[in-house]
């Protein structure tokens, strides 16, 4: 929006780069963007370690750095190589934050090699909401991006060849960039224009939708599609968020928990946390659990795909679960391998879980968390390749004792976490929550 509470008309890209090293690159990439879309404002922030000048760079290594850099990080001439990118990362958010403050931005773009795309995500990452566009052409867009990306919405573009000189192929790669970065943006700004316009119309006057979130896995689907289905009925006025616990999945739902853009949470499936506490690759970090928790809002909370840790290949599974004779393995497909959670484990997630609870529920209340006692997947089901009855009940065992006394609601449902019963219970205590949330 601009200062005025207007839609921009004028579309808005910002292009951010280490002029120092890819100005040249930087300056082509510009002029395709100006090729697809002659009207656009753009923003060159020069991120590079050293200055450089050039009429094009709106924001200079000077301007940025000392515009928006702290007192310590003043003079990046004077710090080490390894430290200049963490200040230029942080004036680089500062700066995108400030744009977006006081201009409207439709699409940030960059190009870089790993140190490039290093600070232009980060900042990204810290600066732009989602759905904001965020296109980076990298040398290490084909490799492992996790770093990268995380839980935010950005499109990572390889370059195919090194991002150093002027060449057929790499033209044609940044003239793409500039294509999609124009087509994105238009349509973000479009989106603005439309919600702007239904805002101030009588669509304003309806009653908001609740804004529910849902964690899933391959082995929970069943019961998430069925509670979907639930809350979908024309008798709700819900808007269903489905994320793939798959880390990143877990990430995005608590980082949009903290944007208060969702208002209730099923969280049905919470292998992210076994995945953290056993070293699995699916891990969502430290503070899976406490975003919801914290913001007070309705959230129901289940054991789903608790019983499993999740791996690679079954030759990347670490060598402690093949020598343990005992340990049940399971390979999903040939990228994913299974390992289920012993008694013990699974006592020491439970007691993570409720010690989270315990710690971070601003509102009890609105917290409670069902136990499925048929079994936590379909693969822990009576017969399955995952079931351990005495596992399941010392996870169970290890929630009820950590919330005792408290005003959390625990209570085992029958049934395993897919079944009809089990999710219609879910959904009838999620819709009671949010019932006495309005009330």
């Amino acid at each position: 929006m601009t200062s005025s509470g207007n839609v921009a008309t004028q579309l808005s890209v910002v292009l951010l780069g280490t002029c120092d090293t890819k100005l040249q690159e930087l300056l082509y990439l510009r002029s395709r963007i100006l090729s697809h879309a002659e009207d656009a404002s753009i923003t060159l922030i020069d991120v590079g370690n050293s200055p450089i000048s050039d009429p094009a760079i709106s924001i200079s290594h000077n301007e940025l750095v000392g515009g928006y850099g702290s007192s310590r990080s003043m003079d990046p001439s004077t710090l080490h190589r390894s430290d200049i990118a963490q200040t230029m990362t942080e004036c680089a958010t500062a700066c995108l934050k400030h744009l977006l403050s006081n201009n409207s931005i439709h699409g940030v773009i960059s190009v870089g090699g790993s140190s490039g795309t290093s600070l232009t995500s980060t900042a990204m990452r810290h600066a732009l909401p989602f759905l904001i566009p965020k296109l980076i052409v990298s040398t290490m867009a084909s490799g492992d991006t996790a770093s990268f990306v995380r839980e935010k919405d950005i499109t990572l573009m390889y370059s195919i060849v090194d991002i150093a000189g002027s060449n057929t192929i790499l033209n044609g790669v940044l003239d793409n960039a500039a294509g999609g970065i124009v087509g994105m943006a238009r349509a973000y700004q479009k989106r603005q224009s439309d919600d702007s316009i239904s805002t101030s119309s009588a669509e304003a006057n309806l009653e908001k939708k609740t804004r529910i979130g849902i964690t899933m896995f391959g082995v929970t689907t069943p019961g998430v599609e069925s509670i979907r289905k639930h809350l979908n009925s024309p008798s709700y006025n819900n808007e269903i968020y489905v994320f793939h616990a798959t880390g990143h999945g877990g990430l995005a739902m608590e980082r949009l928990i903290s944007s208060s853009y969702l208002d209730a949470i099923i969280d049905l499936t919470l292998s992210e946390i076994t995945d953290y506490m056993l070293g699995g690759i699916m891990s969502a970090g430290p503070h899976r659990l406490e975003a919801g928790l914290k913001a007070g809002i309705p959230y129901i909370i289940s054991v789903g795909a608790c019983e499993m840790v999740n791996f690679g290949p079954r030759h990347t599974l670490p060598r402690k679960f093949e020598e343990d004779g005992g340990r049940k393995i399971y390979e999903h497909n040939e990228a994913v391998t299974l390992v289920r959670t012993t008694v013990q484990e699974s006592r020491w997630i439970g007691e993570c879980i409720a010690s989270k609870i315990q710690n971070c529920a601003l509102r009890p209340e609105m917290v409670q968390v069902v136990l499925p006692t048929g079994g936590l997947s379909a693969l822990s089901v009576k017969g399955g390749v995952f079931e351990d009855v005495e596992a399941d009940e010392a996870l169970f065992e290890a929630i009820e004792r950590g919330l005792e006394g408290t005003r959390v609601c625990v209570v085992r449902v029958e049934g395993n976490v897919n079944d009809e019963g089990f999710v219609g219970e879910v959904v009838r205590r999620l819709i009671r929550l949010v019932e006495r949330r309005d009330g």
